[in-house]
C-alpha cells in the first residue's frame, strides 16, 4: 500500500491511495473506514485516531470486486454540515462551479467526480449528504434506501438516518457502483410509460423551471402530489439527526480545533429533549405512510433537489441559508426512501437539481426510471 498526501488544498483527495485491483477508480469518503489509515471524519477531533484495523464492509466489497481505491475524499467536519467548506482539511474545489460551494458533508466525493479523479465515489447521506453535493458538483448522486448498503464500519457507527451511497457522472455507472456495494441490486429495465407525481414544494424560480424543462421533455405524465407532512418531517429529521449526533460526538464539543459551525451545532443538538425525539418518531411514521400512499398512484415523486441556487463561498457564513438548503431531502432520510439527484443547468448556467423518490427497496426501478428521464446521456 502506497500513500502520498494530495497536491493542494482544494483538491478532492484528501489522501491518495493506491489499493486493490485494476478496475474502477473509486474514492472513499473519510468517515468510511479504510484499514491502515486512520478514519479522520474531517476533524481535528480525529487528528490522533489509530489506525482502523479492517475495511468498512463496502470498501471490501469493491476491493473483493477488483475496484482501485485512489483515495480517501474530504469532507464537511464530522458529516454535520452541507456546505463542504473545512478549514481544517481543506475544502474541495467545485470544478464545474468554481465560484460555488461543493456542497456537503461528502464535499470530496462529488468534487472527484465531477473532476474525473475517480470513476465512481462513495459517500453518506444523512440529511441530503450525498444528493446536496452532487447538485452542487453538477454530477448525479443516489441516496439508497435506507438499511440497503451495509453501514459496517461507517462512521458514527449508529444512525436511523444515514445511508451510504454513490456519486457517478451518469445513471450506468451510478448503477455499477450500487451493484458492487449492495449484491442484492441487479439492473432493471426501462419502464415504457411511468407516471411521475410532482410534490408541492416552494423553490427558486430558476431552479422550477430547469425542472420542468426536464420533465417536460420527457413527455411522461406527471400529476401534483401534496404530502401534508412534508415540513414537519423536516423538522423531525432535524431533532433526530441533532440527538444521534450529540449521543455519538458530544464528548468532542470542546475539542479547541473544531470548526464553528460544527461546534455550534453540536451545543445547540444537546438541548433536543426526550419529547422532541419521540414526537419525530411519530412523524416518522405518519410521514412515511404519506409517501408511501403517494407511490401507490405513480411510479416516483419529482421535486428540486434543493429549493435554492447553491450559494457562494464567500456566502457560507449564513447557517440559517446553508440549512435551509436540506428543506427538500431530509425529509426522505426519515422516511427512508431511495432518492436520487439529477444534475440540471438554470437558464444562468448556475448548478440545480431534480430529485427522484421511488419505493423502499425498489432501488433499481429508481435508477432505471432516471435513466428513462435523461435518456442515458453521462456528463463531460
Amino acid at each position: 500500500m502506497t500513500l502520498d498526501p494530495a497536491h493542494g488544498a482544494d483538491d478532492a483527495l484528501l489522501q491518495r491511495l493506491d489499493l486493490g485491483g485494476d478496475g474502477f477508480r473509486v474514492g472513499i469518503k473519510d468517515s468510511l473506514d479504510i484499514a491502515g489509515y486512520p478514519t479522520g471524519m474531517g476533524s481535528a477531533a480525529f487528528a490522533r485516531a489509530p489506525p482502523a484495523t479492517q475495511h468498512a464492509a463496502v470498501v471490501q466489497s469493491l476491493l473483493d470486486a477488483g475496484c482501485r481505491i485512489v483515495g480517501k475524499t474530504r469532507m464537511h467536519e464530522l458529516a454535520y454540515g452541507v456546505t463542504g467548506v473545512n478549514r481544517y482539511s481543506g475544502t474541495p474545489r467545485n470544478r464545474r462551479y468554481p465560484e460555488r460551494i461543493p456542497g456537503g458533508s461528502s464535499s470530496g466525493s462529488a468534487a472527484a467526480v465531477a473532476g474525473r479523479q475517480v470513476d465512481f465515489a462513495i459517500g453518506t447521506d444523512t440529511g441530503g449528504s450525498i444528493r446536496i453535493p452532487a447538485t452542487c458538483c453538477g454530477v448525479y448522486g443516489l441516496k439508497p434506501t435506507y438499511g440497503r448498503v451495509s453501514r459496517e464500519g461507517v462512521h458514527p457507527a449508529e444512525s436511523s438516518l444515514d445511508c451510504v451511497g454513490p456519486f457517478a457522472r451518469s445513471i450506468r455507472m451510478l448503477e455499477h457502483a450500487m451493484s458492487l456495494i449492495d449484491t442484492s441490486f441487479r439492473v432493471a429495465a426501462l419502464p415504457s410509460t411511468p407516471r411521475l407525481g410532482m410534490v408541492n414544494v416552494v423553490a427558486d424560480s430558476g431552479v422550477v423551471a430547469a425542472v420542468r424543462a426536464l420533465l417536460s421533455k420527457s413527455a411522461l405524465p406527471v400529476l401534483p402530489i401534496t404530502l401534508p407532512s412534508f415540513e414537519e418531517a423536516f423538522a423531525a429529521g432535524l431533532s433526530l439527526l441533532s440527538a444521534e449526533n450529540w449521543r455519538a460526538f458530544g464528548h468532542l464539543a470542546d475539542t479547541p480545533a473544531m470548526g464553528a459551525d460544527v461546534r455550534a451545532r453540536l451545543l445547540a443538538a444537546r438541548e433536543v429533549s426526550e419529547e422532541a425525539v419521540a414526537a419525530a418518531e411519530v412523524c416518522r411514521t405518519r410521514f412515511r405512510a404519506e409517501v408511501d400512499a403517494a407511490l401507490e398512484r405513480v411510479d416516483a415523486l419529482v421535486l428540486p433537489t434543493l429549493p435554492d441556487i447553491p450559494p457562494t463561498l464567500d456566502a457560507t457564513l449564513d447557517a440559517r441559508a446553508a440549512l435551509r438548503l436540506t428543506a427538500l431531502v431530509r425529509p426522505f432520510n426519515l422516511s427512508g426512501h431511495p432518492a436520487i439527484s439529477i444534475p440540471l443547468e438554470t437558464h444562468a448556467h448556475l448548478p440545480a437539481g431534480l430529485q427522484i423518490v421511488g419505493l423502499r427497496g425498489a432501488d433499481a426501478a429508481l435508477c432505471a426510471l432516471a435513466h428513462r428521464l435523461v435518456d442515458h446521456r453521462e456528463l463531460s
